[in-house]
């Protein structure tokens, strides 16, 4: 296929970042932009550009800064979401040995995915999910992963914002020492989430470079971290079963392991088969797992960007900072769901804070972590939103110039949108759900693949080869994984028997 016109070249704006400071690649000027690896790029491209051998994959970015470790924390932060908070539930549905098959297979794969997206980017020199797509397909392509992308991050910043919405309430009611929840504003979850969306998140947004919300990545990590320890420890401080008045309890740790002694003395066969854990389940929440998983691993609209941050880059080094976040993610996402799981069992909701107001509502410990968890994806929400306005911004507004106030009215269109949908979504539930059964499949697993078999050159992979038969049955897998996610999802959803339409 031919290779677009040079303003779509130039128009790469890896992060957010337009125009500025960028030359068109094919001009003589263009000699002092970076290029990753003259001799490798030239070597790569030079089957796929035959046609003008004259002219190498040049990246239309400018010198990475960012180490190795720092881009580890970057993309670590980008994995890392509100999905953590619903692997417990998934976990409940699906039994410990299933959820931990799923959840290798669906790591696995992300780091193929991943790996079909360097290739691609390596041929053609280019940094931008978006403009893959437009290499692959043209427009359409471009349209396409614009959409899927705007769609991903939407749903993400909408659960990051319903957290906002369902705890922030709760640490105030706590630090207030209220026994219940009042009908003043600042009690009011609805009023709150916008509060903070004007205050703290809209100003992180309209930043124009994503590298500097990069230094909060850490914190971010530091504050899941410390919930992944809370985690842990309360599994062997919190009884099972609850008892039934137990969410009216507002004393110490003494008193907690009073009720708990004062339980294990009464347990009856049924609370114990209840506080038994199940190793492979299926029920009709089962439908919401595979989803929820998905959602909670996509981190490909940021590889990219990240990729061109880096300080001295290449493929390899690249692939190695995506598998070694991955794994990390996928360790701290297990014993989350684990200890999470084997808290609560079958009681577990589908948001794993909330279960915990069950046993103290005044506990110390949860309420540190809900400020935690709060700090952390309230710092996320502007990183997530800067991949989102440049899709948008690639839709709607292609080749132009950056502009301030199309930089503003997009961000706060963009929060005023989310506000909405968060405040009249029924439960984060569906948010994880639908979202992941559309987006995440095609950002995962069908994009990448398609983009792969389209932009690898044929002479140096024939359409029959080994890799593109491979790329392809991951596409049809990613294709059979959306069509049954959704599936099942409508058919819950249509014979009413789904947990989540009135939980809360």
């Amino acid at each position: 296929m031919e290779a677009p016109l040079q303003t779509e070249m130039v128009e790469l704006v890896p992060n957010g970042k337009h125009s500025e400071g960028l030359l068109p690649v094919i001009t003589p000027m263009a000699c002092n932009q970076r290029v990753e690896d003259p001799t490798r790029s030239c070597i790569e491209g030079k089957s796929f550009l035959q046609k003008s051998p004259s002219k190498e994959p040049t990246f239309t970015d400018f010198e990475g800064k960012t180490s190795f470790g720092m881009s580890v924390f970057n993309l670590s932060n980008a994995i890392m979401g509100s999905g953590i908070l619903g692997l417990a539930y998934a976990m409940a549905n699906t039994g410990i040995i299933l959820f931990l098959f799923l959840l290798t297979a669906v790591a696995l794969l992300s780091s193929y995915s991943i790996h079909l997206l360097l290739k691609s980017s390596g041929v053609v020199g280019i940094r931008a999910y978006e403009q893959l797509g437009y290499r692959a397909f043209g427009t359409p392509g471009k349209l396409a992963a614009a959409l899927a992308i705007t769609l991903q991050n939407i749903g993400a910043m909408s659960s990051y914002l319903y957290i906002i919405k369902s705890e922030l309430p709760l640490v105030i009611q706590t630090f207030l020492n209220l026994e219940e929840k009042t009908s003043d504003w600042y009690m009011n979850g609805n009023y709150l989430v916008i509060l903070v969306s004007v205050i703290v998140i809209l100003p992180l947004a309209l930043m124009r470079q994503l590298g500097y919300l990069g230094y909060s990545s850490g914190f971010s990590l530091s504050c899941m971290v410390f919930f992944l320890i809370a985690v842990i420890y309360k599994k062997f401080h919190v009884p099972c079963p609850l008892p039934p008045n137990f969410s009216n309890t507002t004393g110490n740790f003494s008193h907690v392991e009073v009720m708990e002694e004062k339980v294990q003395l009464q347990v009856e066969p049924e609370a114990a088969a209840f506080c038994t854990p199940s190793y492979f389940t299926l029920n009709s929440q089962t439908a919401y797992t595979i989803p929820i998983m998905a959602f909670a691993f996509v981190c490909h609209p940021e590889v990219l960007p990240i990729y061109t941050e880096l300080k001295d880059p290449s493929k390899k080094k690249m692939q190695h900072i995506s598998n070694l976040s991955i794994a990390v993610m996928y360790v701290m996402y297990f014993l989350a769901a684990l200890f999470g799981y084997l808290s609560f069992y079958d009681g577990v909701e589908s948001e794993l804070l909330h279960t915990y107001s069950k046993v103290d509502p005044f506990d110390v410990l949860i309420l540190c972590v809900r400020v935690a968890v709060l700090t952390a994806v309230t710092l996320t929400v502007p990183i997530v939103l800067f991949p989102v306005r440049r899709a948008i911004q690639q839709m709607l507004f292609p080749n132009q110039e950056f502009s301030w106030l199309r930089h503003v009215v997009i961000a706060f269109s963009l929060l005023t949108c989310i506000n909405l949908l968060v405040i009249f979504a029924p439960n984060i539930l569906g948010i994880f759900g639908v979202i992941g059964a559309t987006s995440a499949p095609c950002l995962i697993f069908i994009f990448p693949a398609i983009f792969y078999f389209r932009i690898m050159p044929t002479e140096k992979e024939p359409a029959r080869s080994t890799p593109k038969i491979l790329a392809l049955c991951f596409a049809v897998l990613g294709f059979l994984l959306m069509t049954m996610s959704l599936s099942f999802i409508i058919i819950d959803w249509a014979s009413g028997t789904s947990r989540h339409g009135g939980n809360h």
